[in-house]
C-alpha cells in the first residue's frame, strides 16, 4: 500500500491525507548524467521524482564495495556486480544472475514497494520481477528495449536448441505475468502483443529526446579545432562499439568517400570489444579521414555533436536490429543533426517521412557517396533536413512529453 503524507494547518487544525507513491526501478546498467552512457533509466526515474513519487533504483557498478547514493531525490542502491561490453556471453551470464541475486537481497529491505519497474536488456531481469510478485505481492512493469531471445539468437550468441526454448519461455511468462509492458518502439510494440495476446496492457514510451540540453548550434572554432575537423564536413558515429553494431560498414562508408575525394571526415566516439580491431583495420586501410574518440559523458558528446553534420546510426545487417530505439537517435534529433542510418524499419520509415535523414544500402557503401554528396554541395538542403531532425525531436520525442507519459502509468 501506498503510504500517507499529512498536512497540518494552523489556523483549521484539520489534517488532510494524500498517498505517495514507492517505486522500484530495476536496471543493472543505470548511468547518471555526469558519467555518460545510455541514461533513458536516470529520465524515467527523475520523471517519477518529479511527481512525488518516492523512487529507488537498484543497479550494479564495477567497484567492489555496495554502496548506496542520493541523486536529485533518486535513491540508488549500487551492488558489486562487475561488467563490461568487452565481456564474453558467459561472462555476461554470470554477471546478470549475480545481479540479480543481490537486487532480491536489497529489494527485501524495502518495504513498502507499490510498483517494481524492471528494465531489460537483460532478458533475466524478469525473474527478479516475478520473485517480487510472487513473494512480496508486488505488481511489475517491464520495459522491453531489445527483444531477447531474438536478438542474442540471430546474433549467433545462442545456438543450445534447448537453452533457447527456455528463454523463450521465460520471455512469455514475464511479459504475462507483467502488469504492463512498456516497448521502446512500434516495432517491438507489434511483436510483444503479438506474443502476449494481450494488446490494452502494453505502452509505446520510446527513448527520449532532451531538447533542453541538446541545441541546435553554430559550429564552434575551438570545437573544430579541438576535433581537428576545421573546413570538413563531419559525419560521427556516437554509442557502443560492439558486434551487433555492425562497424565495419562505417569503415567501407569512410573508405569509398576517401576514394571518391569527399571532404568528409568520420569520426567514432565510443567503446566496446570491437574498437581495437576497427582501428588496426582503418590503419591498414590508411584512413586519415577517420578519426577514434575516446567514450564520452554527456558534455563530451555535446561538444561532439556541435561539430556533427549528420549523425550516423549502425547496425549489422540482423532484422532483428530493425527494431531497436538507439539513444544515438534521439540525441541527434534533439541537436539537430542530419540522420544516416544503414538498417530499415521504423526509424528509417520516420526520417524519411518528415525528411529528415537518408538510408544507405549496407550492401553498398558507394551508396552512402551517392546519398550524401547532394548535401555537401547544397548547405540549404542540409539546413532543412537538420531542421526538420530537430522539429521531429521537439513535436514527438521531447523528453517533457515522454515523461509525462510514463509517469502516468504509476497511478
Amino acid at each position: 500500500m501506498a503510504k500517507s503524507n499529512k498536512i497540518y494547518t494552523n489556523e483549521h487544525h484539520f489534517t488532510t491525507e494524500f498517498p505517495i507513491l514507492k517505486v522500484l526501478l530495476l536496471h543493472q546498467h543505470f548511468n547518471q548524467p555526469a558519467k555518460g552512457g545510455a541514461i533513458r533509466s536516470y529520465y524515467l526515474a527523475k520523471a517519477l521524482v518529479d511527481k512525488g513519487i518516492e523512487t529507488i533504483v537498484i543497479t550494479a557498478h564495477n567497484e567492489k564495495i555496495y554502496k548506496k547514493q542520493i541523486l536529485e531525490g533518486i535513491e540508488i542502491h549500487y551492488l558489486p556486480v562487475a561488467y563490461d561490453n568487452k565481456f564474453g556471453f558467459a561472462a555476461r551470464s554470470f554477471s546478470f544472475l549475480k545481479y540479480n541475486l543481490g537486487a532480491i537481497r536489497v529489494a527485501n529491505k524495502i518495504k513498502h514497494i507499490d510498483y517494481c519497474y524492471a528494465i531489460s536488456v537483460p532478458l533475466t531481469i524478469g525473474l527478479v520481477a516475478m520473485w517480487l510478485k510472487t513473494f512480496r505481492k508486488i505488481p511489475y512493469l517491464f520495459e522491453v528495449g531489445d527483444l531477447w531471445p531474438d536478438a542474442p539468437i540471430q546474433l549467433g550468441f545462442v545456438e543450445n536448441y534447448f537453452f533457447k526454448e527456455f528463454l523463450f519461455s521465460l520471455e512469455k511468462r514475464t511479459y504475462r505475468s507483467a502488469k504492463a509492458v512498456v516497448a521502446l518502439s512500434p516495432s517491438i510494440e507489434a511483436i510483444v502483443k503479438k506474443k502476449m495476446g494481450l494488446p490494452a496492457s502494453v505502452h509505446q514510451i520510446p527513448n527520449m529526446a532532451d531538447c533542453e540540453y541538446y541545441q541546435p548550434e553554430t559550429k564552434r572554432t575551438v570545437l573544430e579545432e579541438k576535433f581537428k575537423v576545421k573546413g570538413k564536413f563531419v559525419v560521427s558515429y556516437i554509442g557502443a562499439v560492439g558486434v551487433a553494431n555492425g562497424l565495419d560498414y562505417f569503415l567501407e562508408c569512410a573508405n569509398a568517400s576517401r576514394k571518391a575525394q569527399l571532404p568528409i571526415q568520420f569520426i567514432i566516439c565510443g567503446e566496446g570489444a570491437l574498437r581495437e580491431r576497427l582501428k588496426n583495420n582503418a590503419a591498414q586501410l590508411g584512413l586519415s579521414n577517420l578519426t577514434f574518440v575516446d567514450f564520452q559523458n554527456r558534455e563530451g558528446v555535446k561538444e561532439l555533436l556541435n561539430v556533427t553534420d549528420a549523425s550516423f546510426i549502425c547496425y549489422k545487417n540482423v532484422p532483428i536490429l530493425e527494431t531497436g530505439s538507439p539513444n544515438k537517435f534521439f540525441d541527434g534529433l534533439a541537436a539537430g543533426k542530419m540522420i544516416i542510418v544503414n538498417f530499415g524499419g521504423w526509424i528509417k520509415n520516420e526520417i524519411e517521412l518528415v525528411h529528415c535523414g537518408v538510408f544507405v544500402d549496407p550492401a553498398h557503401p558507394t551508396d552512402f557517396v551517392k546519398k550524401i554528396s547532394p548535401f555537401l554541395s547544397n548547405p540549404v538542403q542540409l539546413k532543412n533536413y537538420q531542421a526538420a531532425a530537430r522539429q521531429l525531436g521537439e513535436t514527438k520525442y521531447a523528453r517533457k512529453i515522454l515523461s509525462e507519459k510514463f509517469s502516468s502509468l504509476f497511478k
